[in-house]
């Protein structure tokens, strides 16, 4: 609605908005989450995988290195060369591979759950919108993102340099040492450096889903006219329904007058209220009130009970009793028998007469 352009959007959003956001895949997702949950896995990875990562490179290194004859430079020859490494790339990267990818499934799962959502991806002509490109730009969330890049990226500048530098007095002494040695120290590096990173990502993934959460709340805000027309669809418009009622009363009032001439006798008050009373010996059990009402439709219960030359017999306080305990519909409770049984022994006993 055009008046919402203009109404603030102070409300929180409702779940039925927020199904409806999580359809079109507004979630509130940290990428940094994924990202330490991932460098987590990796290093993980490196730490219980290190002797197969160690065996494998050494390996791949040695042979590269050693030469006991001439190689033939054939083409089965850098065939053989590259299926080999092929092979080895694989096998070292396949457990860190595998950790990472599992990772980043869960992680991404655990924020948003599982929820296929084809909105998402659906081409929208909006998105080539360019005053809608730039203000997205230039807006809060892309100056966060700006400033959490470079965040980003002075703290892994700082970490490998910290890093780098308390190695330094090492790296001088590995000139003479075996392959080996300095292939384990690499290990080492690296993995001091993945865990320095790791701290300091943890704290910048914090406070970036918490940012995110909040710009996902903002995002979300309903005006107070969405929350009334959301409101009024839930639980339907009251002119509808009121007029739905009206309609189903008409239904039902048809379908009791025409029940009215199956009757055997109608009770009234005499002015205000008419009950029409129906018995079949063979098909019911007791006595059944087929219709009531009060006012103008008593009058008219009255009126085709004339017609259809049906007795109208006034016992006040029976019909007062019926009409607050008796539905159209029900028998007629025990207490009232002997009262209704005098009445229909009365009309039979009239219909014999007038036979």
């Amino acid at each position: 609605m055009a008046r919402d352009d203009f109404q603030e959007r102070t409300e929180k959003a409702t779940p039925k908005k927020r199904e409806k956001a999580r359809e079109e895949g507004q979630v509130a997702r940290s990428m940094e989450i994924p990202s330490v949950l991932v460098l987590m896995a990796g290093m993980i990875g490196m730490y219980f995988g290190g002797y197969f990562l160690f065996h494998n490179i050494s390996g791949a290194l040695r042979h590269s290195f050693s030469f006991q004859s001439i190689p033939a430079g054939d083409f089965n020859f850098f065939l053989q060369i590259l299926y080999r490494f092929s092979k080895t790339f694989f096998l070292i990267v396949l457990p860190v591979m595998s950790a990472v990818l599992v990772t980043a499934l869960v992680a991404n799962l655990v924020q948003v759950g599982f929820k296929l959502s084809a909105k998402a991806i659906t081409p929208k002509l909006s998105r080539f919108n360019i005053v809608n490109g730039f203000k997205r730009l230039f807006s809060v969330r892309s100056l966060v993102e700006l400033i959490k890049s470079i965040l980003k990226l002075t703290l892994i500048g700082i970490t490998a340099y910290l890093v780098i530098k308390s190695q330094v007095g090492q790296m001088m002494n590995l000139y003479d040492t075996s392959i080996a040695n300095i292939l384990l120290f690499v290990l080492k590096g690296i993995f001091r450096f993945f865990m320095a990173v790791l701290l300091a990502m943890i704290l910048l993934a914090i406070l970036d889903y918490a940012f995110q959460r909040w710009q996902f709340e903002k995002d979300i805000r309903m005006t107070k006219q969405e929350v009334k027309e959301e409101h009024k669809q839930a639980e339907g418009d009251p002119l509808v329904k009121s007029r739905i009622r009206n309609i189903q009363y008409q239904i039902a009032q048809r379908r009791m007058m025409q029940e009215v001439p199956e009757a055997d006798v109608v009770v009234t008050n005499p002015t205000h209220l008419a009950l029409a009373i129906r018995y079949d010996q063979l098909s019911m059990s007791a006595p059944q009130v087929v219709a009531k009402g009060a006012g103008n439709i008593a009058e008219r219960i009255k009126d085709i009970a004339n017609e259809q030359h049906i007795p109208v017999i006034e016992n006040k306080e029976l019909a007062r009793n019926l009409y607050k305990i008796v539905e159209v519909g029900q028998e007629i409770p025990s207490q009232f028998f002997m009262a209704v049984a005098e009445l229909l022994a009365y009309v039979y006993k009239l219909k014999g007469k007038s036979i």
